[in-house]
């Protein structure tokens, strides 16, 4: 392909990929999560999940006079329909039939970061001691597309986890011990598997990575001469993300520093608004590499919560750090891929430089505003911008 034909492929598809890249990410303050853990002795299975009070009262209604504040009283009603409706879209089997799960005495009310959760513990019995689960996972698929399912199963110590819905709404799951590479390879997908579905990072990265084929001389944006400052220049700011985001992560699952999960989803909101308003006003103009290693260092709490709340295995857990940041690295390396081709082959025309790249910060810039005041102020914005 020619140069003049690929820059013209790439005017047709930056604007279309900036524009689902804003849309995307602002039907919801925070992707929508609930947390599953299965605990298994023999043939016996405990199980605890964690749901989002919002995500049940958009999906069956909990909020009884509809003022917009849940109560007790209002959740303790509909407690019934809450259990029915979830175990309706849960279902667990062996390799040798199905394990049956059932509700042990009453929900209770945990307080995660983006809000309250009721917590339905679960017990069931599987026709005998399982060496394999297949957890089939349908919860909100016909409410929201977005949301996902954070599996752990911790079977005698060995943990597994999975991240389901979406397209992958069932996983089999081998409880046998994995080898320190299976446990590499399983940390490494997930790593790449939640960049691709962390839109506040991905926002931020392309924030970046915009104006990475442009150079602020004489009070305007002109682009680089040529491909390879642009690749140094992107391969400064990403490593410096990675390095970053790779200390708080290791220090947060290791349990050595803790942040409050608002203060850290906040934060990660801010630094998308500063990294995007920035392209519209230069204040930062040569070392974006220092920025991006500062902000990585919140990102990598944000990381942690996920690594977290996926279970760490005890028996390899330095692998299953190093594989999640490869993952997360693999992930981000994929993005860049896509998006600095694109970007170069029209750095030269007013497009780029007048529209695109002051178009789709501001648009990046409102998107992550309306995050940040959802997350730091708990504000409900209308669906454009607000949780769907």
């Amino acid at each position: 392909m020619s140069a003049r034909r690929f820059a013209a492929l790439a005017r047709a598809l930056l604007l279309p990929l900036l524009l689902l890249l804003c849309c995307l990410p602002a039907r919801a303050h925070k992707p929508s999560d609930s947390y599953l853990t299965l605990r298994l002795d023999g043939e016996r299975i405990e199980a605890r999940w964690d749901i989002a009070l919002r995500d049940l009262d958009f999906a069956i209604g909990v909020d009884g006079d509809g003022d917009g504040r849940l109560t007790w009283d209002e959740i303790r009603a509909r407690h019934g329909a809450i259990a029915a409706y979830a175990l309706a879209r849960l279902q667990v089997d062996s390799e040798i039939g199905a394990c049956a799960l059932a509700p042990q005495g009453e929900q209770l009310i945990e307080q995660h970061g983006d809000g309250a959760y009721t917590v339905l513990r679960l017990q069931g019995r599987c026709t005998a001691r399982p060496a394999r689960l297949a957890v089939n996972y349908r919860l909100f698929a016909d409410t929201d597309a977005q949301h996902r399912g954070l599996l752990g199963i911790d079977s005698g110590g060995a943990v597994r986890s999975a991240i389901l819905g979406g397209e992958q709404p069932r996983q089999v799951m081998e409880l046998a011990w994995r080898t320190p590479g299976q446990e590499f390879l399983a940390y490494l997908r997930h790593g790449v598997w939640h960049i691709w579905i962390g839109f506040d990072h991905i926002l931020f990265l392309v924030s970046l990575l915009l104006p990475a084929v442009l150079v602020w001389h004489g009070g305007v944006w002109q682009g680089v001469a040529g491909l390879r400052a642009a690749g140094v220049d992107v391969l400064k700011t990403v490593t410096a993300f990675t390095l970053a985001h790779s200390v708080t992560l290791t220090l947060a699952a290791l349990g050595v520093l803790a942040l409050p999960t608002r203060w850290v989803e906040s934060a990660i909101a801010a630094s998308v608004v500063v990294a995007a308003l920035n392209n519209v006003v230069p204040v930062v103009q040569r070392r974006r590499w220092l920025a991006a290693f500062l902000f990585g260092l919140v990102h990598g709490f944000g990381f942690a919560g996920v690594l977290a709340e996926l279970g760490l295995p005890r028996d390899a857990l330095a692998l299953a750090l190093v594989g999640f940041n490869v993952g997360v690295e693999l992930g981000q390396l994929a993005i860049v891929a896509v998006v600095l081709p694109l970007a170069f082959a029209v750095r030269g025309t007013s497009l780029y430089r007048r529209v695109l790249l002051p178009g789709g910060s501001v648009a990046i810039a409102l998107v992550a505003c309306a995050w940040l005041a959802e997350r730091a102020l708990d504000w409900q914005l209308p669906p454009l911008f607000g949780a769907a």
